[in-house]
């Protein structure tokens, strides 16, 4: 595995802290860290909502890439609150592949960290609807 995913768990355990906010908000469940075109890597958790205007941590890591003035992602991974690397949600990748229609498919995603196993966009989101 190449040593830029121990970066990226590493950068998205830093910034999971999963807590309450109030009794209406919790924070940090899930952790994402997002690896740019130009090498830097973006993170962001989860915030959920009672009225479910949350928002995803990849979905979160995504928009501190874009408010950095990025647009293009190479590698994404999400921790989940046992510590496990998952998949983005259907959200997330219609996100993902409405931000880069004609390269969605090349990003990449850590599935399980303990297997190594690697996907991409393209074969979790084969056929997008545009």
């Amino acid at each position: 595995m190449e040593p830029i995913w121990r970066e990226m768990l590493e950068a998205a355990k830093a910034v999971q802290n999963g807590r309450q906010i109030s009794q209406y908000v919790e924070a940090g469940g899930v952790a994402a860290a997002v690896l740019s075109a130009s090498g830097k890597i973006y993170t962001g958790v989860c915030v959920d909502t009672s009225c479910t205007l949350g928002i995803c941590a990849e979905r979160n890591a995504i928009f501190h890439m874009i408010t950095s003035g990025e647009h293009e992602i190479k590698k994404v991974l999400a921790l989940m609150s046992n510590g496990k690397a998952g998949a983005p949600c259907g959200a997330c990748r219609e996100l993902m592949a409405q931000l880069m229609p004609d390269g969605y498919q090349e990003i990449e995603v850590l599935l399980d960290w303990e297997t190594e196993k690697i996907t991409t966009l393209g074969e979790l989101t084969p056929q997008w609807w545009i």
